[in-house]
């Protein structure tokens, strides 16, 4: 550990030399000053981690040299000292800055144990940090607006999202329901330079088809019966933004047409309007639907598929991504408990192998749905199968082992439960076996016997 640095700052010599002396026989590196101006010329050559200061001093005195020194080196700790003290005065210099207050006169161990406790205090300042920046570290790697991911599969797809989010291009976004595809379009939003301007949302499927038009480009008063005055459309609200047309796949094929000169022309017309209008609107559709095979069936345009085909972001299903099913996990439950205020730690071993067994077919919405739940009815600190919705714990929900015919040996089938179990908990943990003896509801060193007696690495 390197040399700790202390700057002694007292008028009187002997009280100088006596905490000199004192400080130098435990390791410290002494330096000292006669008054606050003195120390603050010191402060300026040499850095110190501990500044030991008087408080009645001639030229520049304690509480001087306090509010002089904290505004030029803020990250300092400043302890105080004076013969003169008193519980206003003690409180007064805290509010100025000072880490702590020592009144003269004092014995040794008082000015050591304020030390360590400084000591202590900067190793937490640090460790602090540490933490800090390895959460931002996690996060820049695990997530991505609001999306949470570590399984290769996403990885590509946030790198992708990264790189369009800059620019203006029209994005696809595939993937089946609940996979997270408006997540995805807010994260192209929010990361782009139309960050500030608006981002609307539409949903093409859940809206009638006779209102579709005038939703999406707005119209002219007398357009219709109803229309008593003009009404601007999503379009124009979104101008400077984006627009998000979710289930573009939905869109009446009337309408795709429409969009398609908005898309080429970049301008709109309201229904029961004569003049077009330019709009600058960056477009981001969805769908779950298989437009391939839509074009071929001829429900949807060609010509509007490849002009929203320049860049496909496409979902790859919970199923296909389970590594990510611990960490969404993880998060749901964050979430849920300052919800609900309830105090869930994780799944037990044996629901998060339930989890992770699970095929998903509601995919990411489905997981949190299941986790609301969870939280809602836990009563400890972890979520058990009973807390789980019964569609997860029948036989497709189990690992294939449950199920399996090739013994009835109870011994052969409990060792290659355990070793799935362990397998399942590990890979849910990247490897940590702390945190996998945790989840398994087993000791470290339990762990580390089964890891070895079923060569698992």
């Amino acid at each position: 550990m390197p040399q700790q640095t202390v700057l002694v700052i007292d008028d009187e010599e002997n009280m100088r030399h006596m905490l000199k002396t004192m400080l130098e026989k435990t390791n410290y590196s002494v330096q000292c000053a006669g008054d606050g101006i003195e120390a603050l010329q010191c402060m300026v050559e040499t850095g110190f981690d501990y500044i030991l200061c008087d408080i009645k001093m001639p030229r520049m005195d304690g509480m001087a040299f306090l509010e002089e020194a904290v505004k030029k080196h803020p990250e300092k700790t400043y302890i105080m000292m004076s013969a003169y003290g008193t519980v206003e005065t003690a409180l007064e210099a805290i509010k100025k800055g000072a880490y702590d207050y020592i009144s003269k006169p004092f014995k040794p161990d008082e000015v050591f144990l304020t030390l360590r406790k400084a000591e202590e205090r900067e190793r937490l300042k640090k460790e602090n940090l540490r933490l800090k920046t390895r959460i931002n570290e996690i996060e820049r790697q695990y997530s991505f607006g609001n999306i949470i991911a570590r399984s290769e599969v996403m990885a590509h797809v946030l790198e992708l999202v990264k790189k369009v989010a800059e620019h203006k291009t029209t994005v696809l976004i595939t993937g089946e329901s609940g996979t997270g595809k408006e997540l995805i379009a807010r994260a192209i939003h929010s990361n782009g330079p139309r960050s500030s301007e608006p981002l609307v949302n539409i949903n093409c499927g859940g809206i009638p088809e006779n209102l579709i038009e005038s939703e999406l480009f707005g119209y002219k008063k007398g357009a219709f019966t109803d229309a008593v005055k003009d009404k601007p459309g999503r379009f124009e609200e979104a101008d400077k933004g984006t627009i998000f047309l979710d289930e573009i796949g939905e869109l009446p094929f009337s309408l795709q047409v429409k969009l398609l000169r908005v898309l080429q022309e970049e301008e709109i017309t309201p229904l029961g309007g004569v003049g077009s209008r330019k709009i600058d609107v960056r477009i981001v559709v969805a769908t779950s639907k298989d437009l391939n095979k839509e074009v071929e069936e001829g429900r949807f345009r060609e010509d509007l598929y490849y002009r929203i085909n320049v860049l496909t972001v496409h979902l790859p299903p919970l199923r296909k991504r389970k590594g990510d099913v611990s960490l969404l996990a993880g998060y749901f439950i964050d979430i849920f408990n300052k919800k609900l205020k309830k105090r869930v730690e994780a799944p037990s071993s044996e629901a998060m192998s339930i989890l992770m067994s699970y095929h998903w077919p509601g995919n990411v919405r489905e997981l949190e749905n299941v986790m609301e739940r969870a939280v809602l009815l836990s009563t400890g600190r972890w979520i058990t199968v009973k807390e789980l919705p019964s569609r997860l714990t029948r036989n497709k929900g189990f690992p294939q082992d449950f199920d399996s015919l090739e013994t009835l040996s109870i011994k052969k089938a409990s060792k290659r439960l355990q070793r799935n179990l362990i397998e399942k908990a590990l890979k849910a943990t990247n490897g940590n076996r702390t945190q996998s003896a945790k989840l398994l509801e087993i000791s470290r060193p339990m762990l580390i016997s089964k890891i070895k007696e079923y060569g698992l690495s």
